[in-house]
Parts: structure tokens; sequence; C-alpha cells
């Protein structure tokens, strides 16, 4: 018996393949099940155009089994099998693939389609086996042939005995090293759960011996183990079959089968696209938030199937950050695939599909927001955030795309609503979308801000979240409405003839708020006669870009930078607080500072903002009471 040589080429292959091409040792398991669907599907085309071949579906399977005590596993099928020949050129050269030739000889129909395009695939089995024996018998032949080989020393091919048509793959499975587990690819549910990953759905069965526990005949406390062959994966996907079929409980058990979540999704969706790319996909809108989401954990992606293979288990370019906890797979047949096909090449094919995707989602919110209210604020509950985040991410990129999914609590309807509902209900000679930030709903109800704004009768959107204003910073506007925080300076509210008064009080009490400053140096920006407080004796507004809001969750950041608001001190000069400032201005300028320094920590504690001295505040009330 000869031994014959890889070509020089095929053996360098062999050695970065083994090394390097697959990141997982398991994927030469789905390698192997693919090529011997790959096999059984030649024998289904041959059957469409020779009429001497019949095709009965019960006859064909593959079949995985493991043997301990000898180290061995061996994965059979009952496909078209191999001519010495075809042994020779399919198994001598590496990567000249026999499926990809097949497809290329033979129009495919009927939604078949041949996995293999590379032909490297079987040589996967060198990562997990010392030694690779093929055993197998071609369709139409009498002869089978038996082909060995230990990897890059080189293979051999002789005649051996096989009845039944078919290829028999046997590994002799590594010895364990200190950092690889090989005894794992003999343990019964390792393989199962291998299979169900990436083979679910090769629709052919793949078959096992399975040890069971049963009780013993005659007694009930007794057991002993039973083997049993079982049909390991699903083979007929869910994606491919018709819609009208299916129940909302097919769709949550798919949810469940496959990991996806342990809650109950709120929405799925299930896309047929039979066009310049076809593909299948089922998507799933989780109801509750997973607990690592907002970690560094957390990956998003859907699973990628290429002819219901498993190729990528997230393929996160699939989905935009912002439909990140969306849920589900993808499958398709026009996908380019690398040489070890377990990562794709970046083509116009997934951008294309990926595009698709995005839309379906935003179509499919908005259905839910426009026709089920309650679990679309149920979903936004979990998500809104992030869609937020989306908004604001990449400089406003994706605002246009998520902008009408946005919802905020509306101090008037006191519930959640849309920019669209508030703007549809805005008085004629309202201005701006107003909004005001804060720790909670009740704590900005109670904001002295809030006070001319409500007064006159407009609408309010409380913004809770640490992302709500560097978002709304991003849209700017919502048709061709500005947003105007409650603690900005010009509220564009006041009538020209306020306006007149505030200025001339300004002018009147100059001399007092210049003082005021000086003793607030570095802390705030100005002192002002307040055009928007009412019942409360003072405020803090600011100027410019960064809010009071902006600032706490700047300075919460590891990265702190110390971007600070420009605050200003807002008195309301019609409170009788106001007449004590006045008073001790003209008789004690003492007594300013100490009213004055009151005042801006009372406005600190009312925006939920630290003292800087707790002590001198405690001092500065004492004084006062005595």
């Amino acid at each position: 018996m000869e031994k014959k040589q890889f070509q020089a080429e095929s053996k360098r292959l062999l050695e970065m393949m083994i090394n390097s091409i697959y990141s997982q040792k398991e994927i030469f398991l789905r390698e192997l099940i693919s090529n011997a669907s790959d096999a059984i599907d030649k024998i289904y085309y041959k059957a469409l155009t020779d009429d001497s071949l019949s095709f009965d579906k019960d006859n064909y399977f593959i079949k995985v089994s493991a043997d301990k005590e000898n180290r061995t596993l061996k994965i059979s099928d009952t496909g078209i099998g191999m001519t010495k020949e075809e042994l020779e050129n399919n198994l001598g050269i590496i990567a000249k693939s026999g499926s990809l030739a097949f497809k290329n000889e033979n129009e495919l129909k009927d939604g078949h389609d041949i996995i293999g395009q590379f032909g490297v695939g079987f040589y996967s089995a060198f990562m997990v086996a010392d030694t690779v024996t093929v055993i197998t018998k071609a369709l139409g032949h009498d002869a089978a042939y038996k082909w060995e080989s230990q990897g890059t020393d080189g293979y051999t091919i002789e005649p051996c005995d096989k009845v039944e048509v078919g290829t028999e793959i046997l590994l002799k499975i590594k010895e364990n090293a200190e950092d690889e587990n090989y005894d794992e690819y003999l343990e019964e549910y390792r393989l199962k759960a291998i299979i169900k990953k990436y083979s679910d759905f090769i629709r052919y069965p793949i078959k096992m011996e399975v040890t069971e526990k049963r009780p013993k005949e005659g007694s009930e406390n007794e057991f002993e183990d039973v083997q049993e062959e079982q049909i390991i994966n699903s083979m007929v996907p869910i994606w491919r079959k018709n819609k009208n079929e299916l129940t909302p409980e097919d769709y949550e058990n798919f949810y469940i089968e496959k990991h996806y979540g342990f809650d109950k999704p709120i929405k799925h969706i299930h896309i047929s696209v039979d066009g310049a790319v076809r593909y299948n996909a089922i998507l799933f809108i989780p109801e509750q938030i997973p607990f690592d989401y907002y970690s560094k954990e957390f990956e998003k992606g859907l699973e990628l199937y290429s002819n219901g293979v498993l190729i990528m288990d997230k393929c996160s370019d699939l989905l935009p950050d912002y439909f990140s906890f969306v849920k589900g797979m993808v499958d398709s047949e026009d996908l380019s695939l690398n040489i070890s096909r377990e990562m794709l090449q970046h083509d116009r094919q997934l951008k294309l599909i990926a595009k698709n995707i995005n839309k379906k989602i935003k179509s499919e919110l908005q259905s839910l927001l426009k026709d089920d209210r309650e679990k679309y604020e149920q979903f936004y509950k979990s998500f809104g955030r992030q869609l937020k985040y989306g908004v604001y991410s990449d400089f406003g990129r994706n605002k246009d795309v998520l902008q009408d999914l946005l919802m905020f609590y509306s101090s008037t309807e006191k519930k959640m609503v849309t920019l669209d509902e508030y703007v549809s209900r805005m008085a004629e000679d309202q201005k701006y979308i107003y909004y005001a930030s804060g720790e909670s709903y009740d704590r900005i109800e109670k904001l002295p801000q809030t006070e001319v704004v409500a007064e006159k009768g407009y609408e309010i959107l409380y913004f809770t979240d640490d992302v709500d204003e560097f978002a709304i910073r991003m849209l700017m506007t919502y048709k061709e409405k500005e947003f105007k925080s409650v603690s900005s300076g010009d509220l564009g509210i006041e009538a020209e003839e306020a306006q007149e008064q505030t200025d001339s009080e300004e002018s009147e009490n100059k001399a007092l708020f210049d003082y005021m400053k000086e003793v607030l140096a570095g802390k705030v920006k100005d002192v002002r006669v307040s055009k928007r407080l009412r019942s409360y004796p003072v405020c803090l507004s600011t100027d410019g870009e960064v809010s009071i809001e902006m600032e706490k969750v700047l300075s919460a950041m590891p990265d702190n930078q110390n971007i600070k608001a420009d605050k200003v001190l807002e008195i309301n000069i019609n409170h009788e607080v106001f007449n004590s400032l006045k008073d001790a201005f003209e008789k004690d300028k003492e007594k300013v500072n100490l009213y004055t320094n009151l005042l801006y920590n009372q406005a600190l504690l009312i925006e939920g903002l630290p003292i800087h001295d707790p002590v001198e505040f405690t001092n500065d009330i004492c004084k006062i009471m005595v």
C-alpha cells in the first residue's frame, strides 16, 4: 500500500488550518455533518434527472456515534459516496471542493442548495484527531475504498469492504493535553450540544445512540441505562415554514429553545425575502432587559445561518447599536463566506440584509406604538434608554430614524407621550417644546423653574434619564419646534411690557445684585431678577449649552473633566425675602453676605446639588435663628 503525499501547497494549508483558520475546535463536527448533508443532497439532485433513481427521504440520514473505550468518533451518512478518483481529488488536494464542482455542473432547484464551497472543512477533523479514516462506496459502483491519514505526513488509499452506498468517517480522538480537553468530543451530552448548536436545521435526520435511565422492569426504585437511537436535530427550521402555519406559541417556544431570554418576547417579526439577496429572519423584541445589557460583557448580534448551518453566534453587523436589544436569527443562501465558514466577508449582501432588517424593526416598533400602546410602553420602559443613546451617539446621525419612537412623561397628561403627541397639542402662541430635568417626576414637579411655564398652561416633558438632555440637545428640533429647558435663561414667554419692567427692576437693584455676585464669585456667573418665579424666593438657571443636570452626569463619569454649567442665581423680587435683602443691603452688609450664601445653598439643594460646606451652611441657619 503506497503512501501518497499531499501537494506542497496543500500541506502548508493543512498545517495552517489545523493551527489557525478555525477559532473553535468544536467546529469540526459542523463541517463533517455539513459534508454528509451535501453527500445526501447529491443523490437528491441526481434523482431529479435520473428516472432510475428514487429518493425516499426516510432512507437518508447521518449518524454520529462515539466509542469512549477506543477513543473513536464516527460520522456516517447514506449519501452519494466517493470513487477512488474522487478521494484522490477531493481529499488529496486541500481546498478543492467536490460540492462546489457539483454545484457548478448541476442546476440546483426545489429550494435545496449544497452547503460546501471551499473543500477545507473535512480537514478540520485533524484539530481533534490523530488519525482520520474515510471508508466510502460511491453510488453506481461496486468497489469501496479506505482513505487514511495522520495529517501532514500524507495519506493512503486502498480497497476495502463496504456493503451500503455512503461514507463513514472515523476519527481517532487525540489524548488530552495540558490546555485541551479532547475527551469532551467523546461525551454524549457534548456531542448533542454541538449538533443542536450548529446543525440543528440540517434537512436530514442526525441520529445518535443516546443513553437514558429508565426504571427496571418490575421495579419502581431501581433504574438501568438503556441505549436508544434518537434523532437529535429539528431538521425543518421554523423560518422556512409558512407564516400561516405558525402560532404565537410556536414563536415563543423557538425563543425559549434558542435561549434568547428567560422572559416572554413582546413581539416577533418573521421576514421572508426572495429578491436580490434571499434571506429569512425571525426577530424578537424582548420584554425584559438582560441583566448584563449595559455592561461591557453584553454582545449584540443575531445568529447567522447559511442554508440552515450556524455560521456565527452573534453577527453584530446585522444590528445597529440602538437596536442591540433585538434577538433572533438570519438565514441566507447568498452570503459570501470566508474559508473557515466562521465569519463573513464584509460584502454588499450583508449590508443590504442589515439595512432591510433595520427598517423592518423600526416599522414594527411604530406599529406597536400605534396599535398596542400598553405593550410599547412596556418595551420602552426596558429599552427606551437605548433609543435615546442612539439619538445621542454618532453625532446625531440616527436621530431622524429614532425621534418618532421616543417617549417622555408629560406634566399635563400625567403619562408617557411621544414628541408628535406633544407638538399636536401645542398652543398657537407656544414657541418651544418645554422640558425639565431631575431625578424623579416628583422632584421635577416641585422645581421653582416650572412655575411660569405651567402658569401659561404649557405642557412640560419630564427628563429623568441621564441621557435625556444630551439626546435632546443632539435632536435640537422636532417638526421645526425647538426644545427649551425651563431652566434656560430665556423662556420665550415674557411679553414686551413684562420685559421692560424686568429691565427696570434689574437696573433699580443693580448695586445689590452686583454685591451678591461678588459674594458668590466663582460660584455663579450672574445674579438677576427672576422672570419665572412666582411663589419661590430663589432658583438657579443656566446660560450656555451645559445645564445643571448635564453637569451632574458629566461629574459622575470616570473621566470627569470638571465641566460646569454657567449658573445664574435668580431672585424673586416679589417675595418677602427680597425685602429683607434690600433692608440688609442698606444697613448691614454682613447680613447680606449671610442671606446671599443661604439663598445660594437653598438653590443648590432645590437642584439636588451638593453644598460645598455643610458645616458653614448649618452655622448660617443658626445665626438666622438666634
